[in-house]
């Protein structure tokens, strides 16, 4: 049985983003994947972490947080008593040092703190501002709990997701966060490149949960308003091209096969010996076969129920057919194509042993990102952080006994 690769921090690297300073006031999901984003690029993420730590931390399995080490990497914490305003005055004084801003409050809240936009862009003009909330600063939906569910149900995607005859499904992952997380990572770029730019300003990004998940959804609102009609739900099957499904094999593994192009419907045909299909008026164009795509799965998932899931995805691969196994996590970890590309690989840890974790997303060939540092332990950076903006020695000490400060043990 292959195994992951297993691989060392870098702490030496340094990518296209080093230099530049981030300060993390976000919790949970989206803000992480955001700044695990840049930090993997090089940037130097301080997650600013309430006493009781990021609530991330505190999503366990078995005991240990997991997720706080995969999206916590290349970061630094510095933990304060945020309601205190001695921890603001301290995230003041920060703002002058770092050029990336990011917090996920609920609207309102970072003004009530004393850290409202303008006061922010008063300390370091150039500052660019990411502010991430469930549905925007502003609207009639503004104050209301922004979790990802909600997004994920009010913007239509789980009325489309599942099968027609059962309730509409949510996502069983993070997926409005996960998709907020990489627009605000390109955002936050765009914005920066503003700021750097002759005569460039900061400037405050408004970025909901709800508008990346609407984006990627493609256009739903303009097909309702041509026809009058919903998407409907399909399961795995498309309403674009047949055939599109996933079809179970002779072991009870399963395989996901597209033919989203005339010559491939054609080619597929023909590999299992039903050339006949071609001119079959039922399957001659895709808007035949979509029409009759329970008689055309009928066919080929007989073809492929007759084989083991190794043998289906060999003879077809032979045809040149567009197909794939659909793979739990324990067969992913061991495709021999995840373990070469490294697409998830083993890194030293100290409850784990070994941590696997995605790598680092595309593979740039001049400023390569890299995992530089695991996750930090809560207030690990406090001491090194404030000491950046000079707050040091006896003033630190003070602060760390009266509670504004906590430093890692």
């Amino acid at each position: 049985m292959s195994e992951l690769h297993h691989l060392d921090y870098q702490p030496a690297m340094k990518g296209a983003l080093s230099g530049v300073r981030v300060l993390d006031l976000s919790r949970l999901f989206a803000g992480n994947v955001m700044t695990q984003i840049l930090g993997d690029h090089g940037a130097e993420v301080i997650k600013v972490e309430p006493l009781e730590g990021d609530t991330l931390r505190g999503w366990k399995t078995a005991g240990v947080e997991t997720h706080w080490k995969i999206y916590a990497r290349n970061k630094k914490s510095l933990c304060l008593a945020l309601r205190d305003p001695r921890a603001t005055e301290l995230v003041r004084k920060l703002v002058p040092t770092a050029q990336v801003f990011v917090e996920s409050f609920r609207p309102t809240v970072l003004e009530k703190m004393g850290l409202a936009p303008e006061v922010l862009l008063k300390l370091n003009p150039k500052l660019v501002i990411v502010r991430i909330s469930g549905w925007g600063q502003d609207g009639p939906y503004a104050q209301r709990p922004g979790f990802g569910t909600l997004v994920e149900g009010m913007s239509g995607f789980a009325a489309i997701n599942g099968f027609a005859d059962r309730e509409p499904v949510l996502p069983p992952f993070y997926l409005a966060d996960g998709v907020t997380g990489l627009s605000g990572a390109s955002l936050a770029l765009v914005a920066l490149r503003a700021a750097e730019a002759a005569g460039g300003v900061g400037q405050v990004i408004d970025l909901p949960l709800l508008d990346p998940l609407v984006s990627i959804l493609g256009p739903l609102a303009a097909n309702f308003r041509l026809t009058g009609k919903q998407k409907p739900r399909t399961g795995s099957r498309s309403t674009n091209s047949a055939p599109r499904n996933a079809y179970k094999c002779k072991d009870g593994h399963y395989v996901c096969l597209s033919a989203s192009i005339q010559k491939m419907a054609e080619r597929l045909f023909r590999a299992i010996g039903r050339e006949d299909l071609i001119e079959d008026p039922r399957f001659r164009t895709n808007a035949d076969r979509l029409k009759n795509a329970d008689a055309l799965d009928e066919i080929i998932g007989a073809f492929i129920g007759a084989r083991t899931q190794p043998e289906t995805l060999s003879f077809f691969e032979k045809a040149e057919v567009t197909i794939g196994p659909i793979y739990d996590t324990a067969h992913l970890m061991q495709d021999p194509h995840v373990i070469d590309r490294e697409v998830l690989a083993d890194y030293p840890d100290s409850e784990m042993k070994t941590l696997p974790m995605h790598h680092v997303v595309g593979r740039l060939g001049v400023t390569p990102a890299s995992i530089r540092t695991p996750a930090p332990r809560l207030g690990q950076h406090s001491r090194e952080v404030l000491a950046s903006a000079g707050i040091a020695g006896a003033e630190f000490d003070a602060l760390s006994a009266a509670g504004v400060v906590k430093e890692a043990p």
